[in-house]
């Protein structure tokens, strides 16, 4: 057996970024508050939460005054600032900068459709942190998809424009733009000129299938981490599936099963834009032990 783990896999910047500023923040000042998990990795959380990190949802953060309270990266709608002005809450603000240029985006192009009576479409998933943030530039009036049955919900005869959350697949998108060109088609309108889709997928997270895919068939097996509530996390597992049968999602050490491998195999380690690297390691560790336990000395 060998193993390896994937040198592009671990966090983006924007998670990255959100981590060392709470790290930052509780060193200098102690516990601070987090509007949310602060990444979709448990086994992370509880890191964060041993050094002081209060995890706190929104209806805490409604009746919290003269706190601190850390925005992670995937971002937050309008509503959450007005209330902390009203609560005198310091944010320590980590939204990524890609979600906050989108948000931008998002605002403007809302602001137009208002006055062409249109309509904003996000493709993402209901409820997902970053999609809440997204809906909240748009008065919560922006309809999300994740499917193409969702899209039931959109008026083809009125301009439309198209968003995607920044973690989500591109191969999603482009068939989500295609069906909503199809059926404006359908509508009996001989063009899409009142149809405008904006590939809004981070770079970090869809410049990471290429490799992945060619890191899942470069191994017998594939042991992919993350947090089961991870949207990229999902995204890039199903690049694995797709190109290794032999992918398994794993959270954590023990998630992994023995009967997995066989003594000849390459295995392979990898993980979303939301997986610490020293959880990839330590999987990596205890996979080692498996490999005594079959009697096969492991390579690395």
């Amino acid at each position: 057996m060998t193993v390896n783990i994937d040198q592009n896999s671990g966090y983006c910047f924007g998670v990255e970024f959100a981590i060392k500023m709470a790290e930052d923040e509780m060193a200098e000042s102690g516990p601070l508050y987090c509007l949310g998990d602060i990444v979709h990795n448990s086994m992370e959380v509880n890191r964060l939460k041993e050094k002081g990190l209060i995890v706190i949802e929104k209806e805490d953060f409604k009746n919290i005054k003269n706190a601190r309270v850390l925005i992670r990266a995937h971002g937050e709608p309008p509503e959450t600032y007005r209330i902390a002005l009203e609560n005198n809450i310091e944010l320590i603000d980590a939204s990524c900068p890609v979600v906050l240029k989108l948000q931008n985006r998002v605002r403007n192009a809302f602001d137009k459709m208002t006055v062409a009576n249109g309509q904003i479409v996000i493709y993402g998933k209901p409820g997902h942190a970053e999609v809440i943030g997204l809906t909240g530039q748009t008065r919560n009036e922006a309809i999300v998809v994740m499917s193409k049955e969702d899209l039931d919900q959109v008026d083809f005869t009125k301009p439309i424009v198209l968003f995607s959350q920044t973690t989500k697949s591109t191969k999603g998108f482009y068939a989500i733009k295609e069906e909503i060109e199809r059926r404006i088609k359908d509508t009996g309108r001989l063009d899409v000129f009142d149809f405008k889709a904006n590939d809004s997928i981070c770079r970090q997270v869809s410049g990471r299938e290429l490799p992945l895919t060619r890191f899942s068939q470069a191994h017998d097996v594939i042991i992919f981490v993350s947090g089961k509530k991870s949207s990229n996390g999902k995204a890039l597992f199903s690049v694995c599936s797709e190109n290794n049968p032999r992918s398994y999602f794993v959270e954590k050490p023990d998630d992994v099963e023995k009967n997995w491998f066989r003594p000849e195999d390459k295995i392979g380690i990898c993980g979303a834009t939301s997986t610490p690297v020293w959880l990839m390691e330590q999987i990596y560790a205890h996979i080692l032990v498996l490999g005594t336990e079959i009697n096969e000395p492991v390579n690395t």
